[in-house]
């Protein structure tokens, strides 16, 4: 192990944003054999896992606002519509950043509503009856800003 690759490990543990900056500093100058590999690859990898977590998370709080909205009429407010409106932007910033996160949507569509019923079921004290089995609304329209059940 060369003392710099030592010195990139060390500097990964001990300042991460200095990290960073020396690793884009030895991409820019081409000294690949100095680069801290290893980490790097960690963290390109996790910066996918990071972008599909918040998709998921941003999903379903859409999800469980709207299930608000239709099963619990007489509490609407314009918190809960602003909750909406902000989260779609997310998505909708993160599907223009990375279009191929729309498939990954999809195929954790199902899972994302059987979490945001138990969400739901929590908030309202609603029983989980209450709420559809099968999700009552499309992909299409828990991401339009028009939608509101």
């Amino acid at each position: 192990m060369s003392f710099l690759k030592a010195h990139s490990q060390t500097l990964y543990d001990t300042d991460y944003l200095q990290w960073i900056e020396t690793t884009v500093e030895k991409l820019q100058s081409q000294d690949y054999a100095n680069v801290d590999w290893e980490n790097l690859i960690e963290e390109i990898a996790d910066m996918g896992k990071s972008e599909r977590r918040s998709l998921k998370s941003n999903f379903i709080v859409i999800l469980v606002h709207l299930l608000k909205w239709q099963f619990q009429p007489e509490k609407k407010s314009g918190s809960w519509e602003a909750t909406i409106i902000e989260h779609r932007r997310r998505i909708k910033e993160a599907l223009d950043d990375s279009p191929s996160l729309k498939s990954y949507l999809e195929s954790v569509f199902v899972e994302c509503y059987v979490q945001a019923v138990k969400q739901a079921k929590a908030e309202t004290n609603l029983p989980v009856e209450s709420f559809p089995v099968m999700c009552p609304y499309e992909l299409a329209e828990v991401t339009d800003d028009e939608f509101l059940p």
